[in-house]
């Protein structure tokens, strides 16, 4: 191998760690935001259901509606900042 190509391969290992290293990290939020969404309301469900949408109480709203639509939203924000990122990283059209 010569040098040239050993340059080459350095540089695609630091693209693929740096495409790696965005995507855990974008992973690692929505699931933060997963787990916020999903744990803390309802250990705040008394004071959430003083508030009423809709004729609903939050607390109530927040477990049947209102989680589905965040995670929802996240699967959609997920693929849209993953094909940006396969864009940037000009992985698009590639076979895997």
């Amino acid at each position: 191998m010569t040098n040239v190509d050993r340059d080459r391969v350095e540089e695609v290992k630091t693209r693929l760690e740096s495409y790696w290293q965005a995507n855990i990290r974008i992973i690692t939020i929505l699931l933060i935001i997963w787990f916020a969404v999903a744990y803390v309301p309802p250990l705040f469900v008394n004071q959430l259901n003083q508030i009423v949408i809709a004729g609903f109480p939050l607390g109530y709203y927040m477990g049947s509606q209102g989680s589905l639509i965040v995670f929802v939203l996240e699967i959609f924000f997920y693929a849209w900042y993953m094909n940006k990122l396969d864009e940037d990283y000009g992985l698009v059209g590639i076979k895997r």
